[in-house]
């Protein structure tokens, strides 16, 4: 009974992690529109921390908690499935043409910081990732949000705003409630996650990297698939870059700033096979200025191979 137990209130957290975050971003773009912020810095910030959201959530509550293994594991995770799933289920959709500036300033930018993340697993504080190395992460965040905003508000529209504009009182309710739910929901995943991998003889890593990473990822796949199906590209590919410098800058940053996070050898490994399908599948990008369907099969099946590996990695272990 109490498996039984832990495993709806998994199911429940997730639920929560995910309607959170909707009405958060709801609420936010409410608040963007009523205060005349242009929309294409809400998107470039407010959107893409809200569907980062529940990956902050887990993993901060997670470094909180002291499991830390479900922090990295869960970062590592989820921006392997939203390279791979995500962006893959979104081209077998419907082809992804590829943006310049994604070309040539964040895919780019994105790779830098996994190879900088990799480099302080390795170099900086070996087996470690100290508070110092946390820390310089979130500056590392808030040049990047800097960067993009000014970016953003130099290119930004001049075309009014068309449409009802909520009420403010209303967004800011929309707000507060998806926080509070995304909050909650982070704190049911994470110790009911925690519960089912002793349960199942699972090590923290391994549901980071599986059960947490997938169910944190679903705003991002929803967001994406649904954006491709639209033919809104640039939020589509923009969604997954995003949310994966978000994880690796504010998310893993905030959980090292908190609690000093040991980092073994799988994670490395985890990591390096990230940066290796990150540099692979970008060249159908730049070679093509596009993702088709033929790539976006490989990128799915590619993600179940490496499931499967982690699954047989961790069992073998026992």
């Amino acid at each position: 009974m109490g498996i039984l137990l832990n495993i709806l209130l998994l199911l429940v957290g997730f639920v929560l992690l995910v309607k959170g975050a909707d009405v958060f971003v709801d609420g936010a773009v409410g608040i963007s529109r009523k205060l005349k912020i242009p929309a294409v810095v809400v998107g470039l910030t407010i959107v893409a921390f809200g569907t980062s959201a529940p990956e902050a959530s887990v993993s901060i509550v997670a470094a909180i908690n002291g499991s830390n293994g479900i922090a990295v594991g869960n970062v590592l995770g989820s921006n392997m499935f939203n390279l791979l799933v995500v962006t893959g289920l979104s081209a077998i959709f419907m082809a992804l043409p590829v943006s310049k500036d994604i070309l040539r300033r964040d895919y780019p930018f994105m790779l830098l910081i996994t190879a900088v993340m990799l480099g302080m697993f390795l170099f900086v504080t070996p087996n470690d990732l100290s508070r110092a190395d946390g820390v310089i992460l979130l500056i590392l965040f808030a040049v990047f949000i800097a960067y993009t905003v000014i970016g953003a508000l130099r290119s930004r529209s001049q075309t009014a705003e068309e449409g009802e504009i909520p009420k403010l009182w209303k967004s800011l309710l929309f707000s507060a409630l998806g926080i509070a739910a995304i909050i909650l929901g982070g704190d049911l995943v994470v110790d009911n996650a925690s519960a089912v991998a002793i349960a199942w003889g699972m090590d923290e890593i391994l549901v980071g990297l599986t059960i947490v990473a997938c169910g944190t990822s679903l705003p991002e796949l929803v967001t994406s698939v649904v954006a491709s199906r639209k033919g809104e590209n640039d939020i589509a590919v923009g969604n997954v870059v995003g949310s994966n410098i978000f994880n690796i800058l504010l998310v893993l940053g905030a959980s090292a700033s908190i609690r000093p996070i040991k980092v073994g050898g799988e994670v490395i490994i985890d990591t390096v096979i990230l940066i290796a399908v990150s540099v692979i599948f970008a060249i159908p990008m730049y070679k093509n200025k596009r993702l088709g369907k033929c790539a976006g099969t490989v990128m799915v099946l590619t993600y179940a191979v490496y499931l499967a590996y982690i699954i047989m990695r961790n069992y073998l272990a026992i």
